[in-house]
């Protein structure tokens, strides 16, 4: 698949989201429940999601991700137990969309590295995977996943 890269202001979205550890391979088995107490609480709260899923990836080491699984809103909302108040940060970023698959998303990975190397910029931050659809809805080759990258 060919990836287009382009250079974006992130604005500042606040967030709801549970952090997280876990090998790749169980990746599928917190994301659900995660999801699921963020809207449970905010439920709670009569706060609704004001975007699509996110995970937010500190690190990508395969066998212990470091994931921030969250949920964006117009304004903050009180956390409480494990789903916390954090943020998806405003500054410049790099973003791409992938379609198609998630075991082929390191590809838009290796496209983003590619132009960051070639543009003189570096990585600032975790990597965020939106959801735009629900793999479970849609045939493996129609799955969106919007990719943000914070850079500097």
């Amino acid at each position: 698949m060919s990836y287009t890269c382009e250079r974006i202001e992130q604005t500042w979205q606040p967030t709801l989201v549970v952090r997280a550890r876990t090998p790749v391979e169980r990746i599928s088995e917190v994301l659900g429940p995660a999801w699921g107490a963020i809207m449970a609480h905010a439920g709670t709260l009569g706060a609704t999601p004001s975007g699509p899923p996110f995970v937010g990836y500190h690190n990508m080491d395969m066998q212990d991700l470091d994931l921030e699984i969250g949920l964006p809103f117009a304004e903050p909302v009180a956390g409480e137990g494990d789903v916390e108040p954090s943020e998806i940060p405003a500054g410049p970023a790099l973003a791409t969309m992938h379609v198609g698959p998630y075991d082929r998303i390191g590809e838009a990975y290796d496209a983003l590295q590619a132009w960051l190397s070639e543009h003189g910029h570096v990585p600032a931050g975790p990597a965020y995977e939106h959801y735009l659809n629900d793999p479970h809805e849609v045939a493996p080759d129609e799955v969106r996943t919007r990719i943000v990258w914070p850079m500097r």
